[in-house]
Order: structure tokens, then sequence, then C-alpha cells
């Protein structure tokens, strides 16, 4: 079973994923400025998640598509969004096993090949994932609505189906007995 602050970030993707539903390819590339298109949002948060969780934390960089359209502080650009979601998919799919091994002592080590190391934890990184989909969630919304899109979502989803509070696993805790003589008087 995946740790409960894994199972946030799943399920934080399928509210993303969610958004994203009915967006047709057309609206993804259009750009209402300052904002970006969805489609570059979407290859943002591909992007974000595999440096992350894969290229940080694993040391690898499985889908060098990734590094192609959304990268913090690149120009801005309007991949399809059909080519967005493609990569953004083949990163969760390398992501996701790399999640289902984080325990709490995983997510309490300091987050490797950053630039200012120990400055974050794997579980701090792990929460910034996902606060940055919600952020980019709220952005999508905005654009779709601006769009005109009908049946956009208003409100986060079945959490209590889907995501429900859980508490974090418990440390097993061994008790060593000292077998040392009792003196008697």
């Amino acid at each position: 079973m995946a740790h409960p602050l894994v199972d946030q970030l799943r399920f934080t993707r399928s509210e993303w994923l969610r958004a994203l539903d009915g967006v047709p390819e057309d609206d993804g590339v259009k750009r209402l400025t300052p904002m970006n298109s969805i489609g570059w949002i979407v290859s943002h948060l591909g992007w974000h998640e595999q440096l992350s969780l894969l290229t940080r934390l694993q040391g690898i960089t499985p889908v060098p598509a990734a590094n192609e359209h959304g990268v913090n502080g690149e120009p801005a650009s309007t991949p399809p969004l059909s080519l967005a979601l493609d990569t953004w998919r083949a990163v969760v799919a390398a992501a996701d096993p790399v999640l289902d091994m984080l325990n709490t002592a995983a997510l309490e080590a300091w987050l490797p090949r950053t630039r200012q190391p120990q400055t974050r934890l794997v579980g701090s990184t792990v929460q910034r994932v996902t606060y940055h989909y919600w952020f980019h969630i709220g952005e999508i919304i905005a654009i779709r609505q601006i769009l005109g899109h009908a049946d956009v979502p208003e409100f986060v989803g079945d959490i209590d189906g889907e995501a429900p509070y859980r508490a974090e696993p418990l440390p097993v805790v061994r008790v060593l007995a000292e077998a040392a003589p009792v003196e008697r008087g």
C-alpha cells in the first residue's frame, strides 16, 4: 500500500485530468497572455514531476521529451495538447514505481541532486509537486472558463471515496529486554 502522501498526489493527478477532460486540441494551444497555453501547463507539470521524482530522486531522466516544453524559465511555447499528455503519461508511468517505494523513512531523507544539498526533504518535494498541480488546476479552470467551455469542474472531486484521510503507518518498534541479573536481598 502506498504512503498516504503518495495517495494524495495520485488523487491530485486524477483531479488534474478531470480539469483537462473535454479540452479540444485547438484550445490546448491557445495562449491567453500572460497565462501559458494548456499544452504548456501539461508539459510543465510533466517536466516538474520528472525533475523532482526521477532526475533528482533517482538520478534518471527516462522521458527526454519532458524537457522540450514547459521547462521553468524557458520561453513560452504552445505544444499540442495530445503530445503534452502523452509525454506526461510517460513520466507518470516512470514515476509511479518510485512513488510506490516511498515510506516514512524515505520521505524524511534529503532530496539528492539539488542545487543546495540538504535543503528539501523528499516528502516536502512530493508535497511541492502535489501543490503545484493544484495551482495549475486553477489556472486550467480559469482558461477554460474564459474560452467558454461548458461543464468545467467547480470543486474538488470525490476525495472521500478516492483518497480519504489515512493515518501514516506507524514505525515498528521493538522492545529489547535486557537480561540483567536481579539483586535479591
